[in-house]
């Protein structure tokens, strides 16, 4: 292609064209930007490949520390499935105490509804019945003080004996107050 004495210089392919102008804007911009971040990063990060680096090596290449026999292994495992069979039995031993407890429990309610029903039939008061089903307790002697029961405090009112709670006049906690004032909460 030549036009006389002068020569056409070949044109640039496109791709060279937006790769030049892509280093030239978005990695320039972004180098110029955040360039010292960006070089702060890489020393970081070769200081702490330089720190741990040992390390790691250490825990890929180390072999297990612990040397065990083998025998001594199956024996601690043969105590302890031992010692989980002893518990487990203890286990049953105390659901099965429990359950027992439980078939009693229930027999004596079953008892006393029968002689409840039974007293009602023959037209005697529910309460005269469960008393009468109750074990006696041997009274207290006399001579031991401390096991004696002792009176109850009377509860009464110190001011006068009509206490009436519409009036107020009971010291107590529940009175009627007034609501709050202002405006509603809500929105």
């Amino acid at each position: 292609m030549e036009l006389g004495d002068r020569e056409i210089p070949a044109a640039k392919p496109d791709i060279e064209v937006e790769w030049s102008q892509f280093l030239q804007g978005t990695v320039g911009t972004t180098l110029a930007s955040y360039g010292w971040f960006i070089l702060l990063g890489c020393i970081l990060l070769y200081i702490v490949k330089q720190r741990f680096s040992d390390n790691f090596s250490s825990l890929l290449t180390s072999a297990p520390r612990s040397t065990e026999d083998p025998d001594d292994v199956v024996r601690r495992q043969e105590a302890v499935a031992a010692a989980r069979l002893r518990m487990q039995e203890e286990l049953n031993a105390q659901a099965e105490r429990f359950k027992e407890k439980q078939r009693q429990l229930e027999e004596e309610k079953r008892r006393q509804k029968i002689e409840s029903w039974e007293s009602m039939k023959e037209g005697k008061s529910y309460k005269a019945t469960t008393r009468l089903s109750q074990p006696q307790e041997p009274a207290p002697s006399t001579s031991t003080s401390s096991a004696a029961p002792k009176p109850k405090p009377d509860r009464r009112p110190l001011r006068g004996g009509g206490y009436n709670p519409l009036t107020g006049n009971g010291g107590g906690t529940c009175a009627w107050r007034p609501g709050r004032r202002g405006p509603s909460a809500g929105g």
